[in-house]
């Protein structure tokens, strides 16, 4: 049996590392033999688990999601890896920023809102889905992305989105569309979103 998975107990959450290499069908294989052990440990049924390690498509997310809830009825979190971190995403974003105006919207954006600016906008919130944003210039939520974001709405294709997490279906930089499949693309945790040779890239 494949060593894909470790699992750590700290004071105030459960740590499941999941091996860079491992293949999904060992990672289900390993977490199944494990997790009847770990209840066994629980002393606190509502301890969190903190999911680690992999990055993962969303489909395989919900697929560990479902074993883990199986044994135990706890919060799950799923804290993945990016290429790109928080720190470079600021200090790109700080790049642009410095030639637009910012507005700053307090709060999460439901459903039917659509908030438009000129310059750029950092939403200090969620933006829900069926709720929309629109910039001339760059998008940052600092919370969860679902709903649409168009940066760069003039035409401007240095324009970025950023979010904490991007789960959204599309995104739009300038004149460029991209339709996101939940079930190809990878879980955008921490997500950078820019233009390359007229084509949307995500990190």
């Amino acid at each position: 049996m494949k060593n894909c998975v470790s699992i750590n107990l700290k004071k105030n959450e459960i740590i499941i590392k999941i091996f860079e290499n491992a293949e999904q069908i060992d990672i289900e294989k390993d977490l199944k033999r494990k997790l009847p052990e770990l209840k066994r440990l629980y002393q606190d049924e509502k301890t969190p688990i903190r999911v680690v390690g992999k990055v993962m498509k969303n489909k395989e997310i919900d697929r560990i999601q479902e074993i883990i809830k199986e044994k135990l009825d706890v919060e799950i979190e799923f804290d993945m890896p990016k290429t790109l971190g928080l720190s470079s995403i600021k200090r790109t974003y700080q790049k642009e920023i410095a030639v637009s105006e910012t507005t700053f919207h307090r709060g999460s954006l439901r459903s039917g809102q659509k908030l438009e600016t000129e310059g750029s906008l950092v939403i200090l919130g969620d933006v829900n889905r069926g709720a929309e944003v629109v910039a001339s210039d760059n998008i940052v939520v600092l919370g969860t992305l679902r709903g649409l974001a168009h940066a760069g709405a003039k035409g401007n294709k240095q324009a970025i989105i950023a979010a904490g997490t991007l789960d959204a279906v599309q995104v739009r930089i300038s004149n460029i569309v991209k339709e996101i499949d939940r079930d190809e693309e990878y879980v955008h945790r921490q997500a950078y979103v820019y233009v390359v040779d007229d084509k949307i890239e995500i990190e």
